[in-house]
């Protein structure tokens, strides 16, 4: 038993649970009005569904579809768990257990929130698995990212009943979409030798990173400008930093690099969280 909860931990990636966990905090924290808000038993319901069994649920899905382009990935053994076939039956209860636990949360949602969980369920699946299989079409790769948006959404909306503004809806897709580029690019080889078109494979290292500088330049200006210039709004430029040292630099390793974006993630997500609490209850 022991053994089991070892491997579903590193199956889940635990180093990517801020990507859904600290999504659904921030979008939480945009959305609330009162800090009794934080006291409500839905939020650490969700609190623990997106931190823990929603990155299960990912990543025992792409570990699942995902045999032939793990098994010769360096990553998959220094960084990550690559599945044995004898462990393949028992991911597919351990997935089917996830999607049970979502349909009894979906019981107690409004519609909107259901539509919202249904759509993060959808993607989250699709990404890796066939027919649909978006991480091997170029451009819907990394539009499914979004996925990692919507545990935000979800929190704005559970606790305002609103939408979160378009601009940061867009700015989400500015990050998400950088993030799974950046990640992939790495992959490139792997996934070419398992026949496998994404983004970085079909259009190349360096148009990549390029792709990369855009999207996370333009979520800094964004950010930026929303902050209206606030000096701690400025580390946002960490983000477009990263491909642009792999452009000017060659020696640079991209493996290395990228990880470090879970540190700057996680620092910058708290940062975003604990300025949005000091603003709403202290200063506002």
């Amino acid at each position: 038993m022991r053994n089991t909860f070892k491997r579903i931990f590193k199956i889940s990636r635990f180093r990517f649970w801020i990507y859904t966990g600290g999504t659904y905090v921030v979008g939480y924290a945009l959305g609330f009005t009162d800090i009794f808000d934080f006291f409500r038993l839905d939020y650490y319901v969700y609190l623990i569904y997106f931190f823990v069994f929603a990155n299960i649920f990912i990543y025992g899905v792409n570990d699942y579809w995902d045999k032939e382009t793990d098994k010769n990935n360096p990553k998959k053994s220094e960084k990550e768990y690559r599945l044995k076939d004898k462990e393949r039956k028992s991911l597919i209860r351990v997935i089917y257990g996830v999607t049970i636990i979502s349909l009894l949360l979906m019981i107690f949602q409004d519609n909107l929130a259901r539509l919202i969980f249904i759509t993060f369920l959808f993607l989250s699946y699709f990404y890796s698995a066939k027919p649909l299989r978006f991480k091997e079409i170029p451009f819907l790769d990394f539009s499914s990212n979004y996925l990692y948006v919507i545990p935000g959404i979800f929190g704005f909306y559970i606790v305002s009943k609103t939408f979160p503004p378009f601009i940061y809806l867009f700015a989400g897709f500015l990050h998400v979409a950088a993030m799974h580029i950046f990640s992939a690019i790495p992959d490139i080889e792997y996934d070419r030798g398992a026949g496998i078109k994404t983004t970085p494979v079909y259009i190349n290292k360096k148009p990549s990173l390029l792709l990369c500088l855009i999207f996370w330049s333009l979520l800094a200006i964004i950010v930026i400008y929303s902050a209206n210039l606030h000096p701690l709004s400025f580390f946002v430029l960490s983000y477009p930093l990263f491909p642009l040292l792999l452009l000017i630099k060659k020696e640079l390793k991209i493996e290395k690099l990228y990880w470090y974006l879970p540190y700057i993630n996680t620092g910058l997500g708290g940062l975003v969280f604990t300025s949005l609490l000091i603003y709403k209850l202290v200063i506002v």
